[in-house]
């Protein structure tokens, strides 16, 4: 009940989270921005600034606000190059009581949006900046791991969600905290439970399993907890050592095709090549296993597979090379999940996947540059209007945001 209240379904209130209630008070933006134009002037400007500080900032105090706004709204206007290297600026003034009539065809430029920069101040605060920087799933969030702790500054740790981000500071935050926020959570919906129950079922009124060993026992339970025996059986090794070894079997297998001189086509030595270089890559990153998740070694068997089958027909080859690369085919989905394998011990769910909602708010400013894979980023410099857009995300216009500046303006 309070997420329902805190998102104001029947008073439209956009929050700074990524939330089903947020994305449908987006939809409905228009008609709460509609009745802004009721009223007196001083209601209007309430109303906005009521609506506009619902979204930016709303877990800052309003007197906290207050101290940080300012009059000043940063901006730059960007010039030619080309036309600064040839003219001084004199050509301007040309025509204005000398007698000159001098006809320039100017470019028309977009307006600069300025009232959109009306809540610049609050993105260089350090939870805004995680939160904008897609490392939280709502700036509440990105505001509790600063509080806790999970969040540093230049390498050090940093407690004060309101940091004031310097041009150049780089803030980072622990993957795990980075993983529990923006994963999917596990609890399962009704229809998840009902989907569960009817798999439980199936498997209880299926064929009885034959009798194993004690010993074949050991190892995963599925969901009805029943061993999976036949997974366990006919499941390949999986160690490390194991998958490098068949890899390097794999690669003197398509070695040993390319040095024949006769019976490969042309086109189907390049793509060989092209295969044995991925298969390459994947030894020397065996241990990385997100590097081996790529869709490029999956492409080149592709590939192989329409060219090398008729080959193979006509020459009177055998198919091992391209049995054993769709064997690996198949186990590099195996590799590629080492680090997203199933763990009951982890807050979110396990594979991972995206929160639910998420695609709809993933965006980052220009003024921040990420790096996703040590989930840290870098604040570049202060947000700037320029001409057609503001570099301020708001899902507000521009003449909302006016009015909201001007009860602050006049406030102060």
């Amino acid at each position: 009940m309070r997420s329902r209240r805190f998102h104001g379904l029947k008073k439209i209130k956009v929050r700074q989270d990524w939330s089903r209630w947020t994305l449908y008070n987006l939809s409905r933006l228009r008609e709460a921005t509609s009745t802004q134009t009721r009223g007196t002037y001083f209601q209007q400007k309430w109303k906005a600034k009521s609506i506009t500080r619902a979204y930016h900032g709303e877990q800052v105090r309003e007197k906290q606000w207050e101290r940080l706004f300012r009059r000043n709204i940063p901006a730059v206007v960007p010039m030619d190059h080309k036309y600064l290297a040839q003219n001084d600026g004199s050509e301007q003034a040309e025509g204005r009581g000398s007698g000159a009539d001098v006809e320039r065809a100017e470019r028309a430029r977009p307006p600069t949006p300025y009232m959109q920069m009306t809540y610049y101040p609050l993105e260089r605060r350090l939870d805004m900046a995680v939160w904008r920087s897609l490392f939280a799933s709502s700036a509440r969030q990105a505001r509790q791991f600063v509080v806790h702790g999970y969040v540093k500054v230049n390498g050090k740790r940093m407690i004060y969600p309101g940091y004031q981000l310097n041009p150049g500071d780089m803030f980072q935050v622990e993957p795990e905290r980075v993983l529990f926020a923006t994963g999917a959570s596990k609890t399962r919906t009704r229809a998840t439970r009902q989907r569960y129950r009817k798999l439980k079922a199936a498997h209880a009124t299926g064929p009885k399993q034959t009798k194993v060993s004690k010993a074949a026992k050991v190892g995963p339970v599925s969901i009805d907890g029943e061993s999976k025996q036949a997974e366990i059986i006919s499941a390949p090794d999986a160690s490390p050592e194991a998958l490098r070894k068949r890899l390097l079997i794999l690669m003197r297998r398509t070695k040993k095709v390319l040095s024949a001189k006769d019976g490969v086509h042309t086109k189907l030595r390049k793509n060989l090549r092209r295969f044995r270089n991925e298969v390459k890559r994947a030894i020397s990153l065996h241990k990385s296993a997100t590097d081996l998740s790529t869709e490029t070694l999956e492409d080149q068997l592709d590939l192989i597979k329409r060219e090398y089958a008729p080959v193979a027909e006509t020459t009177g080859e055998d198919m091992s090379l391209i049995q054993e690369a769709f064997e690996f085919a198949e186990e590099r989905i195996m590799i590629g999940s080492v680090w997203n394998k199933e763990d009951g011990r982890k807050p979110y769910a396990t594979p991972w996947r995206p929160r639910p909602y998420m695609s709809a708010f993933a965006f980052i400013p220009r003024y921040l540059e990420v790096n996703q894979n040590i989930c840290a980023a870098v604040y570049l410099r202060h947000p700037v209007a320029r001409p057609g857009f503001s570099e301020v995300p708001s899902p507000f216009s521009v003449d909302t945001n006016q009015l909201a500046f001007n009860w602050y303006l006049k406030r102060r």
